[in-house]
């Protein structure tokens, strides 16, 4: 069977703890990586808030908006040439150490690789280029295209349309809980990637096909279902 893989891009390709190292120059490094992930967190919940109000901003509103939050939690007050600055390099974060080795043997199967993203194809194309991992994909399909967010069904069966392919010969590859779960409802396959020893996969009674301590195990997991 032919298998189209679509990889989630911010959280599992990207990582956007990596914006620590900037926050570094206003907190201290314990607060400068709990700032992150609420940054994070807070952003991925605006996502689902728009979603369910069907009053679409792009991801990069959401992470716009979900900065100004998280600055007035933490008390940090960034004039605006420091505000254009952190966000410039949120939009280009580094890969996790494991995505361009994964990524080379799954094309190297053969397998066909999309990125399928939150984010606007611009926005996703900025980062998996600086990443140095553009070259890996067919196409970037973006839910900016539908305007509503990850986990809407809606997101998945328009990956399904602009790939061209079978749910049964589709599967997402996700760090997110969520967006494994999302695509498995959809009728997709899913692989979960653990990105780290105490992440929780949600206790719905929907388990991935797949968990992964490394992107580098994809490929060779992937084979069992060809």
């Amino acid at each position: 069977m032919d298998i189209t893989v679509a990889f989630d891009v911010y959280g599992t390709l990207i990582d956007p703890q990596g914006i620590t190292e900037m926050l570094h120059e206003h907190l201290d490094g314990p607060v400068a990586s709990d700032f992150a992930r609420v940054w994070r967190e807070k952003q991925l919940e605006y996502s689902f808030r728009r979603g369910l109000m069907q009053n679409y901003e792009t991801f990069a509103v959401c992470a716009v908006q979900a900065f100004a939050y998280t600055c007035s939690l933490f008390g940090l007050h960034p004039d605006e040439e420091e505000r254009e600055r952190i966000m410039s390099a949120y939009a280009v974060l580094p890969a996790y150490p494991d995505v361009q080795a994964g990524l080379e043997k799954v094309r190297n199967a053969g397998f066909r690789m999309y990125a399928f993203s939150n984010g606007s194809a611009e926005a996703v194309d900025r980062s998996l280029s600086h990443a140095g991992l553009a070259e890996y994909f067919l196409d970037i399909v973006s839910v900016d295209e539908v305007r509503t967010f990850k986990p809407d069904p809606g997101v998945y069966c328009h990956f399904l349309r602009r790939a061209a392919v079978s749910s049964r010969s589709a599967w997402l590859v996700s760090a997110n809980p969520f967006d494994v779960i999302g695509a498995l409802s959809a009728g997709m396959n899913a692989a979960w990637v653990k990105r780290s020893a105490d992440m929780i996969f949600d206790p719905w009674g929907i388990e991935p096909m797949l968990t992964l301590c490394s992107l580098e195990e994809l490929a060779g997991k992937l084979e069992a279902y060809r």
